[in-house]
Formats: structure tokens, C-alpha cells, sequence
């Protein structure tokens, strides 16, 4: 799919899949931008919501994704411990470490998560 312009929307008009399972709880996944969506080449875009007391699986694949925390604090597991992370920060998770975000707050905590095309977009 060829674009001629840019694409802009707003992230909370993008229809929310909510996941609660044994793995994960309270957590809404918005694909922003993908190969899905609008054929992107390279780059899946997700906005994740995790709800207080909520968390994202416990897991690792073989890609690397990248986090931004937009919204809230996190405990996030970074192949060996939680460490504690607010709004503003950064996290990379290379392929192949084992890694969780747990909502450590009162609030929601919103983060940006980028993985490649060649990943699972769901």
C-alpha cells in the first residue's frame, strides 16, 4: 500500500483489544500504525493501557521492541529484576530477554511499544 501523505489520528480512536487471561490482566492494546493497518514497512506501533493492579505477560520472543512510558509508573522486568520506571522513560528489551510491565500505581499506565513488521502485530 503507497502512500501519498502522511497519516495522522488520534491513538484513542483506535478500537482498544482488551486482554485479560492467565497471563495477563487489565491490559487494552491499540495498533497505531502497522503493516496491517496502513502498510507499514518496517515498524509496528502499539499504545498499551494497563489498568492499576493490572500487568502484560511474563515472556520473550526472538525480536526487540522499544518502550516509551507516556502515562503512570511501572514495574518493569528486565530479564533479572523489576526495577521502577515513570512517565518519560525508555526501555529496551533486546530479542531473547524474558520481560513484564506491571502497573505500580494508582493510575493508568500508558506506554508506547514498537516492535518490527516481522513480529506477531497482534
Amino acid at each position: 500500500m503507497s502512500q501519498e501523505k502522511a497519516i495522522i489520528g488520534k491513538a484513542k480512536e483506535v478500537k482498544p483489544l482488551i486482554i485479560n487471561n492467565e497471563m495477563t490482566k487489565d491490559v487494552e492494546k491499540r495498533i497505531l500504525i502497522g503493516k496491517s493497518n496502513y502498510g507499514a514497512p518496517n515498524f509496528v506501533m502499539r499504545l498499551f493501557t494497563v489498568k492499576p493492579g493490572g500487568y502484560s505477560p511474563r515472556h520473550s520472543h526472538r525480536w526487540e521492541h522499544e518502550i516509551f512510558i507516556v502515562k503512570g509508573k511501572a514495574e518493569v522486568y528486565d530479564g533479572e529484576k523489576y526495577n521502577t520506571v515513570e512517565a518519560g522513560s525508555f526501555v529496551y528489551v533486546p530479542g531473547g530477554i524474558e520481560h513484564q510491565l506491571k502497573n505500580a500505581g494508582d493510575e493508568d499506565l500508558e506506554f508506547i511499544c514498537v516492535i518490527p513488521t516481522s513480529a506477531d502485530e497482534e
